[in-house]
């Protein structure tokens, strides 16, 4: 993994604590590199945008719950996309949700991946792992 690439955040939209907790566990059990930073609902999510474009580091990818207080998740990503500074970052919507709706609007919004969190903490494990091991080790985004 290149410096740079630790050095970017990853940025984790996701209200539920349980889940919160859960998802910051396997990734401190996989000894994630990357600092996480968290929004806890599509507000705070999308109030990162003017701290992009002051200069902060922009996150190696945003992984997004869809079911948020205050901006759902799809709207959280289609104004991303609409945004010049988070167009093209890479956004893997992490949900509960396996609704068809739900995948097919979140990829006609451009959503990068979409992932079903598993209930099983193991399997969660494994989850973040391929998450780490994709979009942290093998992908390649914009500077």
């Amino acid at each position: 993994m290149t410096t740079e690439c630790l050095n970017r955040p990853i940025l984790l939209v996701e209200d539920n604590p349980v889940d919160l907790d859960l998802t910051l566990r396997a990734f401190m059990r996989n000894k994630l590199a990357n600092p996480i930073e968290v929004a806890r609902d599509g507000a705070e999510a999308l109030a990162w945008i003017p701290r992009w474009e002051e200069g902060e580091p922009r996150p190696l990818v945003i992984l997004l719950d869809l079911k948020l207080p205050k901006i759902d998740g799809l709207e959280v990503l289609q104004r991303l996309r609409a945004h010049p500074v988070s167009q093209d970052m890479p956004v893997v919507v992490l949900t509960s949700s396996s609704e068809d709706k739900d995948i097919e609007t979140a990829y006609r919004h451009r959503a990068n991946s979409y992932i079903v969190k598993p209930v099983n903490f193991d399997k969660f494990l494994d989850v973040a792992r391929q998450i780490e091991l994709y979009w942290c080790l093998l992908n390649r985004t914009p500077r």
